[in-house]
């Protein structure tokens, strides 16, 4: 199991993304302080992480659902989920990511 928790900037929330691998799929659990995000999580509950992270993708499921759901275009969730899947996968190490973000 992979866990991401996505504290998501300005708007103060913070999302919990568990994924689980389930043969070649990924479920997905998401939960969200967020009522655009909660949304997302209703209409992605399993993913093929190959999809996903395909470097000949268009938009993904994710990145598609997500823009779908989310009127912010930089809302760091979406990408989160998608990390998330890549680890549970297989396809990448757990690692923190992260935007720093100042005004000078």
């Amino acid at each position: 199991m992979a866990k991401a928790e996505i504290n998501a900037g300005i708007c103060g929330f913070k999302t919990i993304v568990t994924a689980t691998t389930n043969g070649s799929m990924v479920d997905l659990t998401i939960e969200s302080e967020c009522k655009a995000i909660q949304e997302l999580a209703k209409h992605l509950t399993r993913v093929d992480p190959l999809q996903e992270i395909s470097a000949q993708r268009k938009l993904t499921s994710i990145l598609e659902l997500g823009a779908k759901h989310c009127a912010h275009a930089a809302c760091p969730v979406p990408v989160g989920v998608v990390k998330a899947v890549e680890v549970e996968a297989g396809l990448a190490l757990p690692a923190e990511a992260s935007i720093k973000l100042s005004k000078t």
